[in-house]
């Protein structure tokens, strides 16, 4: 153990050296495989002699190492012991509350990680031992218990309401509460007894700050019989602290806040809750209106009050919508005391605002970015502009509509020196019209009262038409966000006519212009008319080279890998402009493809900007998938430009980027048609099939990439023996494996697909075997747990049934049944049968139902043993006829699934561990397309029986109900007389 310890110090001390750090880390990393060595940490990490440096440098690692290991992924490796995990959970609260502040969030982390897989059910004396702790008088010690039972509760925000959540919050309820209830009171008169001084203060307003933020953690599900019975003492002390002023609580500071603003902060957020879903037991909720007013009116305009104003106002704004406080907000004099003291002082642009636009314009964009600045104090006064909107539409919109007026009157008779009065107007504007809105498509609803067209013609066109660098930028801005955020209320004639308009606006010279110009551009592309997209290939092809050749050039005025890539909103207009051209891009791809990979080339070094990273590589895929099917050395040129390039990423570890190089390889496989690899993809395989590549961010796309081979190249593989390294894989690092299990039965998929039966039987055993233990650890406390592996490993049973060329189904029933008899009977019917109506993806679909019609007619096992005939073959009829009476929304079938592509934040954002790729998705492909409507081939199925088991099958559909209502409709269908069936 001293000698574990002592190279435990050793190499952690090496980690703060950079010369010696990748090493250490590397040698630490084989430490923690040792025996006692989570012992050797938590004794360190509590060793008032070790160094407060190496102390803290190992609490960081032990947050980290819990982490990584207390949920392994793979269930066979587990890295810590039980008799470790029981050590850890008995020390870890002594020692979070006995080391310094700064080791102790690290240690609370650690906690709370454990406690979201363990707590409650398997770590039973964790919150006894929590409330046990709590002291009268040691607040440090309360803060970092504090700390820790709120980093616990505060998972239930984002949770689904269920049996086993309100259980554990019911069972936090009647455990901590009592404790709770007195430390906020002994808290309060600490606070009092503490008020001049400023270090104990420091201390007791961090516990204020906990005890607020947990009560809305305690109540963010449901109103708790214990708040509700506290109710009148909580209440009071809200009020308390939304008025309370004490300057030691208070910072100097211009832009941090100080405790008393996030108390006071945490506070409003409270009522914003009880607002939104208790308003009915909180009668008190009048009583705090005034007072969040006043500390609305009162506020500085200093960033520091940016949060508690916004949270103040969005308690105006959800009180606003109740016909419990209509009288508050209804009478004129309210609406206009609202509109003057509360909106427009928090519309107006500040300075801060015009220093941010100078000084640092991406964080400026995305502040004001549509759905991006929920926490600015314009967004703030713009939804309570709205919220009073629902209730009072007509009186707020005369009311506000006068200011508007107002404020362009006094730009007209000075606008260099009164800009900021139209900029407001704008605003306004857009606050009182636009109702509903997405993302995707802009604003989608607006008020009746106001003809926004007829505003963008008389004070916004002129601002766009005038010359490019001329006038106020911010008013250039505002024009270019008007347009993009009512891009759905003008016709395709009218975007037509302003479009080139944005295209002259990339040439701006001011960096936040001519982004939201690219931004504006990127957005009306995106626009559909019914089920196509609004904008053709020809639409915008006089304005394709020019767009492209500016935000290139926008793009390359960075000189270092993160100011290059810092600018993600241009890139994502690169990718709209080549997704929208398509074919187009043709006469273009090579210079564009050049672009693209000195870009890849220089952020590689760094990569920072995850956004742009990940749009620059959908631009590569969307050349690639709209030029190669057009251009028959298309494929080949692509795979010049990119092989030598990835191989640099590849062998460089570039971890962000190799999930992507292994996407637009897969992409480029599939383009080349036969079953013989060409001789660069030869080579590869080595790469993909080494274990070591076979990481948690790379498995997704190395899956992929295993797909197209089988597709393309099953030749070779069976040709060099590769299919036993390919299904080692799938038994080794997928189907053991919780979080890629799921990937393995995907790339089983594609295995059974390429495969020759011949071939596949020699594996079949070994493969089954693996899928039923996993399916078996799939069982929580006798129950099956439902996931994507289980859904996964239907669909395979289905598309085994399916592909004819792999025989009958009896092919994997007698697999199943030479392990132990009736075993495929069993599964089947406890597992996954259940899963049959979860298939709602069309092709997905289809596959489970002419799957399951060949298990019910193919079969000649299911004929044979009586619990089959008497069981499974009824109950497996009944779940077919619930699936083809619940059948999903197919798509049109002239629709083309190119003009469905759409990328958006929200689905392809760039994730840590993976980010798929919408470009290089592969066209889907249906084994059931040569079939005839699933219906129609039961019937046909049916009849094409032989007779002995026709006669066997009548007799189990006796029992199946409602066969005889829809059979004879199905057989109808088919043209089939059902009297000789």
């Amino acid at each position: 153990m001293s000698s574990l310890f002592e190279s435990l110090q050793q190499f952690l001390r090496q980690t703060l050296d950079p010369s010696t750090n990748k090493l250490a880390e590397q040698s630490l990393s084989q430490l923690e495989m040792q025996p006692g060595f989570p012992q050797a940490l938590v004794q360190l990490i509590g060793d008032d002699a070790v160094d407060p440096t190496l102390r803290f440098t190992g609490a960081v690692f032990f947050k980290n190492y819990i982490k990584r290991n207390w949920v392994p992924d793979n269930e066979a490796s587990d890295r810590i012991s039980q008799s470790d995990r029981e050590m850890i959970k008995s020390n870890i609260v002594s020692l979070m509350i006995s080391v310094p502040e700064r080791m102790q969030l690290q240690v609370s982390d650690a906690l709370s990680i454990i406690a979201s897989e363990d707590f409650p059910s398997r770590w039973q004396s964790l919150l006894p031992e929590l409330v046990n702790r709590f002291s009268d008088s040691d607040y440090k010690t309360n803060n970092g218990i504090l700390h820790t039972a709120h980093s616990i509760f505060k998972k239930w925000r984002s949770q689904f309401k269920c049996d086993e959540l309100f259980s554990e919050i019911k069972y936090v309820l009647d455990g901590f509460c009592p404790k709770y209830l007195v430390l906020f009171q002994v808290t309060d008169s600490m606070i009092d007894r503490h008020a001049d001084n400023a270090a104990a203060l420091a201390v007791l307003s961090q516990s204020m700050l906990l005890l607020v933020k947990i009560y809305y953690d305690l109540n963010c599900q449901d109103l708790p019989e214990f708040c509700e019975d506290n109710l009148p003492f909580f209440s009071s002390m809200f009020k308390k602290y939304l008025v309370y002023d004490n300057p030691l609580m208070t910072t100097d500071d211009d832009e941090e806040a100080g405790m008393l603003e996030k108390i006071k902060t945490s506070i409003c957020e409270v009522i914003e809750l009880y607002a939104q879903r208790y308003y009915e037991d909180f009668p008190q909720l009048s009583e705090f209106l005034p007072t969040i007013f006043q500390l609305i009116t009162n506020a500085s305009p200093e960033a520091k009050h940016d949060r508690l104003v916004c949270k103040a106002i969005s308690v105006l704004t959800s009180s606003a919508k109740l016909d419990s406080q209509a009288s508050t907000f209804s009478n004129t004099e309210a609406m206009t005391n609202i509109c003057q003291n509360i909106v427009l002082p928090n519309v107006t642009l500040r300075t801060s605002d015009e220093e941010l636009f100078e000084d640092n314009p991406i964080e400026y964009i995305r502040r004001d970015i549509e759905g991006s600045d929920s926490d600015t104090r314009r967004r703030a006064a713009a939804d309570l502009v709205r919220g009073l909107m629902e209730r009072f539409e007509g009186p707020v919109t005369t009311i506000f509509t006068q200011y508007i007026n107002s404020y362009l009157e006094t730009y007209k008779k000075n606008p260099q020196a009164e800009w900021k009065a139209k900029d407001t107007a704008i605003f306004l504007l857009v606050a009182i019209s636009a109702q509903r809105a997405t993302n995707l498509h802009g604003v989608t609803r607006t008020n009746a009262l106001v003809n926004v067209v007829d505003f963008f013609t008389s004070n916004i066109l002129g601002d766009l038409q005038s010359e490019v660098n001329q006038g106020v930028p911010i008013l250039k801005v505002d024009a270019i966000k008007y347009l993009y955020t009512f891009r759905n209320q003008l016709t395709k004639d009218q975007l037509l006519t302003v479009f080139p308009l944005l295209v002259t606006h990339l040439q701006s010279r001011d960096y936040v212009v001519h982004t939201y110009a690219a931004i504006a551009i990127e957005r009306i592309l995106v626009l559909r008319q019914g089920k196509l997209p609004l904008f053709t290939p020809e639409d915008i092809k006089p304005f394709a080279e020019p767009m492209l050749t500016q935000l290139f050039a926008l793009i390359e005025v960075g000189q270092t890998p993160e100011k290059l890539s810092e600018n993600d909103y241009l890139m994502k207009a690169i990718f709209r402009v080549i997704v929208t051209s398509r074919k187009d891009m043709v006469p273009y791809v090579t210079v564009i493809m050049s672009k693209l990979t000195n870009v890849m080339a220089i952020i590689s070094k760094n990569p920072s900007n995850p956004k742009f990273n990940h749009f620059v590589f959908e631009s590569i895929g969307g050349l690639i998938k709209f030029v190669c099917p057009v251009s028959g050395e298309a494929t080949n040129e692509f795979e010049k430009l990119l092989f030598g390039p990835f191989e640099v990423i590849i062998a460089q570890g570039v971890q962000e980027f190799v999930p992507y190089a292994f996407q637009l390889l897969a992409q480029l496989l599939e383009h080349h048609t036969g079953s013989h690899l060409p001789d660069n993809y030869v080579g590869l395989l080595n790469l993909v099939l080494d274990p070591s590549f076979w990481e948690q961010g790379n498995i997704p796309a190395l899956v992929r990439l295993l797909e197209a081979y089988l597709t393309r190249g099953i030749t070779n593989i069976l040709e060099t023996n590769r299919l036993e390294t390919i299904l080692g894989i799938f038994q080794q690092k997928l189907i053991v494996s919780r979080q890629n299990d799921h990937y393995g039965m995907t790339l089983m998929n594609a295995v059974i697909k390429a495969v020759p039966l011949d071939i596949l039987k020699n594996y079949m055993p070994a493969l089954v075997n693996c899928i039923l233990r996993r399916l078996q650890s799939k069982r929580r406390d006798g129950k099956m747990v439902f996931d994507r592996f289980t859904r996964n490993v239907t669909l395979w049973y289905c598309l085994f049934f399916t592909l004819e060329r792999l025989g009958s189904p009896d092919e994997l029933i007698q697999v199943m049944d030479s392990m132990q008899p009736g075993l495929f009977g069993q599964v089947w019917e406890s597992v996954l049968l259940n899963d049959l109506n979860s298939m709602r993806d069309p092709i997905e679909y289809k596959i489970c139902s002419y799957g399951v019609v060949r298990l019910l007619t193919a079969s000649n096992l299911l004929f044979q043993t009586q619990s089959y005939v008497e069981s499974v073959w009824p109950r497996t009829f009944s779940a077919l006829l619930s699936q083809l009476e619940l059948p999903p929304d197919f798509k049109n079938d002239n629709d083309d699934e190119l003009d469905r592509l759409e990328v958006d934040e929200e689905s392809s954002m760039y994730q840590n561990t993976f980010s798929r790729l919408s470009t290089t998705a592969p066209l889907r492909d249906d084994p059931t397309s040569a079939f005839p409507p699933a219906k129609v081939f039961l019937a046909q199925q049916l009849m094409a029986m032989p007779v002995e088991r026709r006669n066997i099958a009548k007799q189990a559909l006796g029992v199946v109900e409602r066969a005889n209502e829809f059979l004879p409709k199905y057989f109808a269908e088919a043209g089939l007389p059902i009297d000789q069936f």
